[in-house]
């Protein structure tokens, strides 16, 4: 019988056999607990006929789990020292390969074309290195691959942020851009004992719902999330201020009044009240408005 992987034991045996020690700056933190595991696994909610795209299997342990539910795991690792030590891990499995890339450089989109194309439906896992986090999920979404979910382990404050709703202190411009891709929701809160070495932070599954449509109609995706960033710029000041400092110049006050009165938009409000049905309508405003904004 294989043993499983995420077990404390399991793990110090893995790492004294191959001599492994930890990076600081690859932010490597891995999970020695089964029960979590299993839990990351079936919030993904992948069949024997679907496929994984993993991010940082580092030894292994959430690699096995999908292994062992699903057709084909295809997981990226950066950190070369890991390489062998998934190739001895996950021996056992057929179905599964490791491609050592860094994600953020990485065509997934060819791998998801090449490797998954026979599969029913493709979801993205992984515990993901606090320190990269929004640029992963950023670039994955952006990039509208054919997966139907993102399930993903990060930082709770960073999940809090992302599935945030408007009015809330943790609600941003970072709400908004996961939220115009994807349904959010944070699956469950993990304890930092759960991992070796310990992170300094408190943990979170979050799973991110693919959209097939946009949740608002806007008139340019490109300028409606520079309307979005440049009105959480300084969270303190008013919407009014936001975009007259950090987008438009003073010398277009009269242009932002007007969009801002055809939004039906009070310009002393804050970028966090503001619903993304709001900022889709002041950007077509101010997008109808000017067109030569960089």
């Amino acid at each position: 019988m294989i043993k499983d992987i995420a077990t404390p034991g399991r793990t110090k045996e893995i790492l004294e056999k191959h001599g492994f020690s930890f990076k600081k700056s690859l932010g490597q933190n891995f999970l020695i607990d089964v029960n979590i595991l299993n839990q990351i696994a079936e919030a993904a909610g992948m069949s024997e006929q679907d496929g994984v795209i993993e991010v940082g299997p580092g030894i292994g342990a959430l690699t096995e789990q999908f292994a062992k539910r699903v057709k084909q795991v295809e997981a990226f690792e950066i950190d070369g020292r890991l390489i062998s030590i998934l190739e001895d891990t996950l021996s056992p499995y057929s179905n599964v390969s490791i491609h050592h890339e860094d994600v953020l450089k990485a065509d997934v989109k060819k791998v998801l074309k090449e490797k998954l194309q026979s599969v029913k439906e493709t979801a993205i896992v992984g515990n993901l290195p606090y320190y990269v986090t929004t640029p992963i999920l950023m670039k994955l979404l952006e990039q509208r691959l054919p997966v139907t979910r993102i399930v993903v382990m990060i930082q709770k404050e960073v999940a809090d942020r992302i599935a945030a709703k408007p009015g809330s202190k943790e609600y941003g411009s970072l709400s908004i851009a996961v939220q115009y891709y994807s349904k959010a929701a944070t699956v469950m809160t993990v304890p930092k004992t759960v991992f070796v070495p310990r992170p300094n932070v408190e943990s979170a599954v979050l799973r991110l719902e693919i959209r097939d449509i946009a949740p608002v109609d806007v008139k340019d995706e490109q300028f409606f999330f520079q309307v979005v960033r440049a009105s959480f710029a300084q969270r303190r000041k008013t919407i009014w201020n936001n975009l007259q400092h950090n987008l438009l110049g003073k010398e277009r006050k009269n242009l932002l009044a007007d969009a801002l009165e055809q939004a039906d938009i009070d310009p002393k409000r804050r970028g966090e009240t503001l619903s993304m049905e709001e900022f889709a309508l002041l950007s077509n405003q101010l997008y109808e408005r000017t067109t030569d904004i960089s």
